[in-house]
C-alpha cells in the first residue's frame, strides 16, 4: 500500500512557498506525483451580483482584474515548482468553475496538503479546505513547521468510525514514521475500545507501536496535544469532523480546537 499522488491547492502567492516544500518532502517519501494545482478566485463568483445582461465599466474592470491576478498566479506556482525542483512535479492552473476542478483533482489525489493558515480558517484557501476535508471527506495533511514523512507520529484512537477511517489512511504514512504512539483516553470516552487491541492490527501491517494512556478530564484536544508535546510527536492523525459541522460550527469540537492550536502537524480524515 503506498500514495502515487500527493495534491497541493496553490494561491499564486509567496506564502505558498512552506505548504509547497512540504508537500514536496512528503511525495519524496513515497515516490509519487506532486501535483501543484492553482486555485484562483473565479469569475463566476462575481456573476450574480453583476446583474443579468449587464456589464458596466466597474464590472468590466473587476473580471480583467481577476484575470490578471489569476495569470500572475499561475505564474507564481510554476516558479515555486520549479524552484522546488521535485523532478515527478506537475502544475496544474485551473479554470472557471475553479470549485469543479478542485475538487476533481482532489477526488484523484491520495493526500491532499494545505498550509496551516487554510486550516484556520485565514486566506484564500480557507474555504477550500473545509470542503475537501468534511464535503469531499479527502485525507488532508495540514503540514506545520517541523513536518517530517520520517518523523514521531501520534494516533488519537477512540475506537470510533472517524478515528478508524484516519489511521487506515494514514497507514502509508505510519509505516514511515520513526516511532508511532496509540493515544486515547478510555475513561473519558463513552465507548469501549482498547488500545492494544490497535497496537496489534498496526504490528500485522507492519507498524510497531506504543501505548499512551491520557489521563484527565473531557476535554480531548487539550489531552491529544499535551500528548503530542510529551512525545515529541510532529504529527497526529485524528478522525475530523466526528460531529455534525453545524454543531462542530456552533460549540467548537475536538477538531475545531486542533486545527487552532499551536501544535503539530495533522493528519485528518473524516
Amino acid at each position: 500500500m503506498s500514495w502515487a499522488r500527493i495534491m497541493v491547492p496553490l494561491a499564486g502567492t509567496p506564502n505558498d512557498k512552506g505548504v509547497i516544500t512540504s508537500a514536496a518532502a512528503l511525495a519524496a517519501a513515497f515516490q509519487a506525483e506532486l501535483a501543484c494545482v492553482h486555485a484562483p478566485a473565479d469569475m463566476a463568483d462575481l456573476m450574480p451580483w453583476m446583474g443579468e445582461g449587464f456589464m458596466g465599466g466597474v464590472q468590466v474592470t473587476a473580471l480583467e482584474s481577476l484575470k490578471e491576478a489569476a495569470q500572475e498566479g499561475a505564474k507564481a506556482c510554476d516558479k515555486l515548482a520549479a524552484e522546488t525542483a521535485y523532478p515527478q512535479t506537475r502544475v496544474i492552473s485551473l479554470d472557471s468553475p475553479v470549485w469543479a476542478g478542485l475538487a476533481m483533482e482532489g477526488r484523484l489525489s491520495d493526500v491532499i496538503v494545505f498550509d496551516d493558515a487554510s486550516a484556520r480558517g485565514k486566506g484564500p484557501l480557507a474555504e477550500a479546505f473545509q470542503q475537501l476535508v468534511a464535503d469531499e471527506q479527502r485525507p488532508t495533511l495540514v503540514a506545520r513547521p517541523g513536518f517530517r514523512p520520517d518523523g514521531v507520529a501520534l494516533v488519537a484512537w477512540d475506537g470510533g468510525k472517524e478515528a478508524s477511517r484516519a489511521m487506515r489512511t494514514a497507514l502509508p504514512l505510519l509505516q514511515k514514521a520513526s516511532s508511532v504512539i496509540v493515544a486515547g483516553a478510555p475513561a473519558a470516552s463513552s465507548r469501549a475500545f482498547e488500545l492494544e487491541r490497535l497496537v496489534e492490527f498496526l504490528a500485522a501491517r507492519g507498524v510497531n507501536a506504543s501505548v499512551k494512556v491520557l489521563e484527565g478530564g473531557n476535554d480531548a484536544a487539550s489531552l491529544l496535544l499535551g500528548a503530542a508535546k510529551d512525545t515529541g510527536a510532529n504529527l497526529l492523525v485524528a478522525g475530523a469532523f466526528g460531529h455534525p459541522r453545524l454543531q462542530e460550527f456552533i460549540f467548537g469540537g475536538t477538531t475545531r480546537t486542533l486545527l487552532n492550536s499551536d501544535g503539530p502537524s495533522l493528519f485528518l480524515s473524516h
